[in-house]
């Protein structure tokens, strides 16, 4: 969908970080676009858990009481930007009495703690990926790096992003393009 100023709007796109992109953040990223326009850009990384912070943990780091069985859940690192703030990308089958951004029929996202406490108590949303911090671009960055050969970008569906497992995104991503791995460069090229 084109957007006010000309560009393509990606809101609810995946990025696939290109080799050689040159942030190591974002190497082998796939990011879900939560928004996109002129002002700038916000996303969430679904394929890189965390090492350090477990869902049980951050649950009792919030004095959130866990009924569901929880255990073995990741916590995703969302991206280099307010890496305290939490987010959850999920399926739009919850709304949160507070806040929910419906990104597209198939995805919304919450960043608020009520869907920590529905989720601990099993009334969330049926599938969905927690993250602390997020991806964001200022106006017209993001566009830079994609011409700069810095991302890819593709369809999001719900089986890539919550039922693949995390270290299968990348290269599934690619594959939704027809690309294969051999094929890419980290070398960008114009006609």
């Amino acid at each position: 969908m084109p957007s006010t100023s000309g560009a393509t709007d990606l809101t609810g796109k995946l990025l696939i970080a290109m080799p050689g992109m040159g942030d190591p953040r974002f190497e082998h990223s796939v990011v879900y676009l939560c928004a996109h326009s002129h002002e700038g850009a916000m996303g969430l990384i679904v394929n890189k858990p965390t090492a350090d912070v477990t869902l049980p943990m951050l649950l009792e780091q919030l004095s959130i009481q866990a009924h569901a069985d929880l255990r073995g859940k990741p916590v995703r690192y969302g991206g280099p930007v307010e890496q305290g703030r939490g987010f959850v990308l999920h399926t739009p089958d919850y709304t949160s009495a507070v806040t929910t951004l419906k990104v597209d029929d198939g995805f919304s996202m919450t960043g608020t703690l009520d869907v920590l406490e529905d989720i601990a108590v099993d009334r969330g949303p049926r599938f969905h990926l927690i993250m602390l911090g997020y991806a964001g671009w200022g106006p017209g960055q993001l566009e830079s790096e994609i011409a700069a050969n810095g991302w890819l970008t593709c369809d999001a569906s719900a089986d890539l992003v919550f039922h693949t497992p995390d270290p299968d995104k990348w290269e599934a991503a690619l594959a939704s393009l027809g690309v294969p791995l051999m094929a890419l460069s980290s070398e960008g090229g114009r006609a």
